[in-house]
């Protein structure tokens, strides 16, 4: 559908506008941005893909990469055409990222500070009375017995050793009081 006559406005050249910071985005743009430090500082933008990956010692099709065996073997191929390997001019790279991956992974989930207090809180002053929790005047949430249970099993998964310190130092001050 047309537009109304005199509706369209003309282009005016935009003074106020950095050039040279919207071409540099719009480069950024066009090729994306590559996560893994380890390959975009060995990256050669002058070359494809495929040779960078190459160069890198990695794959850019995995299953050309690592063929599968046919299971028809015909009795006249004995021997097998190896494709020639492809030079690796940045090892290092490889050498990174295996060193990367074998690192142990760190424990990302903790509990929170709340939830740890109030569990020594009800351990402290109830033990293993966990219907005597659930009517314990801090919990707020108004939590059963099971659920309370659940939050201590919770807590001694997570965290051990200091589940193990805190029911010594707890025998330790029931043994002073008696």
């Amino acid at each position: 559908m047309p537009k109304a006559k005199g509706k369209t406005r003309r282009q005016k050249f935009g003074y106020n506008v950095n050039r040279k910071r919207l071409n540099r985005n719009a480069r950024r743009k066009a090729a994306p941005r590559i996560e893994c430090s380890h390959i975009r500082h060995a990256w050669d933008q002058t070359k494809s893909v495929r040779q960078n990956l190459a160069e890198m010692g990695l794959a850019m099709d995995p299953n050309r990469a690592v063929p599968l065996l046919k299971r028809k073997v015909k009795a006249m191929e004995v021997d097998v055409e190896e494709r020639p390997k492809e030079l690796v001019r940045k090892p290092y790279v490889l050498n990174d990222l295996q060193a990367e991956a074998s690192l142990p992974e760190k424990k990302g989930n903790t509990l929170s500070r709340d939830l740890i207090d109030y569990v020594r809180y009800m351990v402290e002053n109830h033990g293993e009375n966990y219907k005597a929790m659930a009517r314990d005047e801090k919990n707020y949430y108004q939590d059963t017995p099971k659920q309370i249970r659940n939050k201590i099993n919770v807590y001694k998964r997570f965290y051990p050793a200091e589940w193990q310190a805190f029911t010594d130092s707890l025998q330790k001050n029931k043994m002073e009081v008696e």
